[in-house]
Order: structure tokens, then C-alpha cells, then sequence
């Protein structure tokens, strides 16, 4: 129903801002305004009162702004910050399962020889040899093989460096009509014999050993005394006289 008083518009700014705005109508007569039935109870109004000189009060605006509407475009994304401090070190965790068998890898590179365990010799002799009064060691002049020099070339013996097995060879050329008799020596125990008995043709003879070594034992070629014609043939030229060793298995 329509009455004689303003129509109230509420308005809707961008903002979320309402506003109260009274537009009386042209075609009205003059405003007259409505009593309620308990305005009697009211005080009176002062004649200095809006209400007692003719005028409508204005309504009371307040501005409400909703924030969601003001929400922007995401910005770009920032400069990752500085690192934290690292944290305490945590408990060991327990063992995991045991994984699977991995393929078979290349042989490796061969060891340093320094630690294999070597020792050998060879040596000749150039000159003929015949006994005096007493025991005598046969003496070398010829180096075929030396690298460790545990063969003393100086005493004729061989000196255990490396404790084990090994292996010794003597090779010696007969003389005509005389007697050769020779022992190979482990330290002042004789271990074989090498023999041969006077004939009208000179013949090489051979004899071999394997010993057991100990460290600093020696390995020597002792000649007979002179109380039997023993001799052995050499010359300048060729050597008919050996002797080789080498070790076979260290001692473990």
C-alpha cells in the first residue's frame, strides 16, 4: 500500500556500502507523518525537536566493507629463505634386509711384487778344480741369476732369506782318470752325494735335492780331501759347472 511518506532506496556501491536515501514523491501532497497508537506515551516533543517543527529524521548510515571482494591475483612466488640450522642427529635406524647377490666383478690388477716371496739363484764356475788337504767349498765366477744376491758369491754359499721348500741342482763335468766326489751341505750335515769314479772318458754328472730351510741356514758344494785324486773339469771357454736353487713354498 502506498502512503504519503518518502520510499526509502537502498543503493549498492562497489565497496559493499549501503546507503539510506530518502526521495519524496512529486506528486504527493505535503508530507504527513504517521502516529503510532504509543506515541502518546512518548515525552513531547521540544518545539525545537525535528519532529515537532515538521522535518523527518535521516536515517543512520554505516559502512560495511566485505574483504573477500577486495582479494587480489596470486603474486609470484618468493625467494626461497635461508636455511635452518641442522637439527641434532638422530638414533641409527635398524639394519635392513640383506640385499640381492651382485654380479661377478673383473679381476683386479696384479699385487705389488715386493711382497711375493722370492728367492733364486744361478752360478757357474769357468775354472777346474782339484782338493787340497782339507774340506773346500767350491767357489763361483759366473752370475746367471742373483736378484736377491742371497747366493755369496765371495764364500759360495747359499743364505736362507725367505724360510720354506726349495730347490737345489748341481751340474759338474768329470776329469779323465780321477776321481770326483763332491757333497751337497745343509749348514755342516751332508745331504747327497755326487759321484763319479775315474775312467778313461769324462762324463757329466748331475745330482738334486729339495730341502727345508729355516731362516739364515746355508747351502753350500763341499770337494773331498785330497787323500783320493778328486778333480773337476772346467776352462775358459764353457761352463761345465753349476749350481741353481730356488724356493718352492714359503713357510707358513
Amino acid at each position: 500500500m502506498m502512503s504519503g511518506l518518502p520510499v526509502p532506496v537502498l543503493l549498492l556501491l562497489p565497496l559493499a556500502v549501503v546507503v539510506a536515501v530518502a526521495v519524496p514523491s512529486p506528486s504527493r501532497p505535503p508530507v504527513r507523518y504517521c502516529r503510532r497508537c504509543c506515541d502518546h506515551l512518548d515525552p513531547p516533543d521540544s518545539p525545537s525537536s525535528p519532529r515537532s517543527a515538521g522535518l523527518h529524521q535521516a536515517p543512520e548510515v554505516r559502512t560495511f566493507i566485505n574483504m573477500t571482494i577486495l582479494k587480489g591475483d596470486k603474486g609470484d612466488r618468493g625467494e626461497r629463505g635461508t636455511p635452518g640450522k641442522a637439527g641434532a642427529e638422530g638414533p641409527p635406524g635398524s639394519r635392513g634386509p640383506a640385499g640381492h647377490k651382485g654380479p661377478k666383478g673383473q679381476a683386479g690388477t696384479p699385487g705389488d711384487p715386493c711382497k711375493t716371496q722370492n728367492s733364486y739363484f744361478s752360478v757357474g764356475r769357468r775354472k777346474a778344480l782339484h782338493s787340497v788337504d782339507y774340506y773346500t767349498a767350491l767357489v763361483f765366477d759366473t752370475v746367471f741369476v742373483n736378484p736377491e744376491e742371497h747366493f755369496n758369491m765371495f764364500k759360495g754359499k747359499f743364505y736362507c732369506f725367505v724360510p720354506g721348500v726349495y730347490f737345489f741342482n748341481v751340474n759338474i763335468h768329470t776329469w779323465n782318470f780321477k776321481e770326483t766326489y763332491l757333497h751337497l751341505m745343509h749348514n755342516d750335515r751332508e745331504q747327497v752325494i755326487l759321484y763319479a769314479q775315474p775312467s778313461e772318458r769324462s762324463i757329466m754328472q748331475s745330482q738334486s735335492v729339495m730341502l727345508t730351510l729355516a731362516l739364515n741356514d746355508e747351502v753350500w758344494v763341499r770337494l773331498y780331501k785330497r787323500e783320493r785324486e778328486n778333480a773337476i773339469y772346467s776352462d775358459d771357454v764353457d761352463v761345465y759347472i753349476t749350481f741353481n736353487g730356488y724356493l718352492v713354498a714359503p713357510s707358513t
